[in-house]
């Protein structure tokens, strides 16, 4: 394994484990409720409940969902050796779910006015992961 020094002096990228089966399921059509049930830790379950609620108009139990997937997200980047800074690459997928939920996060935020919040949710994306910031929108 080679090892990457980080040029910037900053902590180097968190890279979530692969939690595969979720992932599989909701590929294949699984009910987003059913895959969080089955596997509650698992952050792109609870991030692709708050996109389905935002798109129908229900942007609290946006909030919530994606509150819960940005939670669930935190607990394992500290678990991964993240110390509360540093990149999170989109480009690792286990990192997506997170990624997503704080994408989520700072969208219900903003719908429902709670501009600090949004404000901290949007430049804490950028600063993880300018690709995700502008991938996600």
């Amino acid at each position: 394994m080679a090892i990457h020094e980080n040029l910037l002096g900053g902590p180097p990228p968190t890279h979530l484990p692969d939690d595969p089966e979720p992932r599989e399921l909701l590929a294949n059509g699984t009910a987003p409720a059913d895959v969080a049930a089955k596997y509650p830790t698992s952050s792109l379950a609870w991030a692709q409940l708050a996109d389905e609620a935002y798109e129908r108009g229900s942007v609290v139990e946006s909030y919530a969902y994606a509150r819960t997937g940005y939670h669930r997200g935190l607990d394992s980047l500290r678990r991964g050796g993240w110390k509360g800074q540093g990149p999170v690459p989109w480009e690792h997928e286990p990192n997506r779910g997170f990624l997503r939920a704080l994408h989520g996060l700072a969208r219900a935020a903003q719908a429902i006015g709670e501009q600090a919040e949004y404000e901290r949710c949007a430049q804490f994306l950028k600063d993880s992961s300018p690709t995700a910031a502008q991938t996600l929108g």
